[in-house]
């Protein structure tokens, strides 16, 4: 079943990079920005994460909690935001349960090989719960600006 525009976004809880555990019904009440990143610390996913973090300012004033999902550890996620002093949450889905609930979680490709992983999206999710916006297959470089102004 695909996430459409204002239907509910589908609830999950998952441990943190701090081993807290995170759940997304406990976040109502503001907008979410949930995105789904490959790895921890290669290219690509840390241009993503450290664009966020130089528009965190941005993300505050406009009152959005900000959650990184990848099949990454604890430990790993812990180590990847300490490095590029990240100031968001990180969370862990190392059995890819929440990232094939969204729908990111399937055969990819790159550089002529196929895999299965995670494709790159960003879910922005409203006060009551609702999805506000999916935008699916986005490039690292820039999406903090286009998550911006979705959300604004």
């Amino acid at each position: 079943m695909a996430l459409e525009e204002g239907s509910p976004a589908p609830d999950f809880e998952l441990e943190s990079d701090t081993g807290e555990r995170v759940s997304l019904s406990g976040l109502r009440g503001q907008p979410v920005v949930l995105y789904f990143y490959p790895k921890d610390d290669t290219p690509g996913c840390t241009l993503q994460a450290c664009e966020i973090r130089d528009s965190w300012s941005d993300f505050e004033e406009l009152g959005a909690a900000v959650l990184g999902v990848s099949p990454d550890s604890v430990e790993s996620h812990e180590k990847f935001r300490a490095k590029y002093d990240l100031p968001f949450t990180l969370l862990a889905d190392p059995d890819h349960e929440v990232s094939e609930l969204y729908g990111v979680w399937g055969e990819r490709e790159y550089a002529g090989k196929k895999y299965i992983g995670v494709e790159r999206s960003t879910f922005l999710i409203d006060a009551d719960g609702n999805l506000a916006g999916v935008m699916r297959g986005v490039k690292p470089a820039e999406h903090a600006g286009d998550v911006l102004a979705a959300l604004a």
